[in-house]
């Protein structure tokens, strides 16, 4: 049997990705797709330890207190796990696990705390350490719903984890769309841009007018 699909939703806290993902989910299972959704970190479980006490800053109150690759290895062992008790044996058997969050998000905020020049061999190390070595599964594709300024390394990193993966990105400001392009064009891809607008009607005294929201961009690969 061949094994199944990883679907992963990358974005800011608060931006809408455990709503995507429970969306995505119920479109998926209700064309008769079996499905599962992960969600990391796993605070539910015992492999979140070192995270929750890297997060509480019990190994240092400062980000660098930490190295990169010290606290890749936590977010790591948490993935890991998850995927040995949870859903390894679901997406080997064929099933489509749907993720919010994995490992592009924690490879890029931990680039952050190195200078530019050490992040195509930090990348290198996080996506060997965790997809050759730990044995975990590259996504299939990646839904990219915000970034904090980082959009051009998680298409990076998205990308050296698996040159194949299918990229969707959302942008509302023409800055971010001109970006997330520009990010795609420099893999030599070219990119699908689509615009959706909706208006919403509003009364003008005894009339009703239709009121433009502003436009969502969505920025896919061809």
């Amino acid at each position: 049997m061949s094994k199944g699909k990883l679907l992963v939703l990358e974005g800011l806290d608060g931006s809408g990705k455990a709503t995507q993902a429970k969306l995505l989910a119920a479109h998926l299972a209700g064309s008769g797709r079996r499905v599962m959704e992960v969600t990391f970190p796993d605070y539910e479980s015992d492999s979140s330890a070192l995270v929750k006490m890297y997060l509480s800053g019990q190994f240092g109150s400062r980000p660098d207190d930490v190295n990169p690759y010290a606290a890749s290895s936590f977010y790591a062992v948490d993935r890991y796990a998850s995927y040995k008790t949870k859903w390894g044996s679901f997406y080997e058997a064929g099933g489509i696990v749907i993720a919010d969050r994995y490992t592009t998000s924690n490879a890029v905020h931990q680039c952050s705390k190195l200078p530019p020049d050490q992040w195509d061999g930090f990348l290198r190390w996080a996506f060997e350490y965790e997809y050759q070595l730990l044995g975990l599964p590259a996504p299939d594709a990646v839904f990219i719903g915000g970034s904090k300024g980082s959009l051009r390394a998680v298409v990076d990193a998205a990308l050296a984890a698996n040159p194949d993966a299918r990229l969707c990105i959302s942008a509302i400001a023409l800055e971010t769309l001109q970006e997330a392009v520009a990010a795609l064009t420099a893999h030599g891809l070219t990119a699908q841009v689509t615009q959706i607008a909706v208006s919403r009607s509003r009364a003008a005294g005894s009339l009703h007018l239709l009121m433009a929201n502003n436009p969502v961009f969505l920025i896919a690969r061809e």
